[in-house]
């Protein structure tokens, strides 16, 4: 999943869904343990490791996005010569008329 930051609605909405997959996934886990059938087991195992590796791909895509827009925010802080916090904070909420 590397790459820009999610720029489009498309994207937003993969990302959300990913989310309530994870979420899904692990109320599911909590759920069935007291299932103890060597089927039932197996499956939660191939759930908890898939879940597990969605959970890092998300958090670091996430990670990726986060520095996308820190970098991002100091290239716009740069162009307008934005030199407090201040200043920044300022320039993000002028209106344009």
């Amino acid at each position: 999943m590397d790459g820009p930051a999610p720029s489009s609605p498309t994207q937003e909405r993969l990302l959300d869904d990913l989310r309530q997959v994870i979420e899904n996934a692990e109320e599911l886990l909590k759920n069935t343990d007291q299932y103890h059938g060597a089927l039932y087991q197996a499956a939660r195992n191939k759930l908890a490791e898939a879940l597990a590796t969605a959970t890092e791909e998300l958090a670091r895509f996430e990670d990726v996005q986060i520095d996308r827009m820190i970098e991002l925010t100091d290239l716009a802080s740069r162009l307008h010569r934005d030199l407090t916090g201040e200043a920044r904070l300022l320039r993000a909420f002028r209106r344009e008329s």
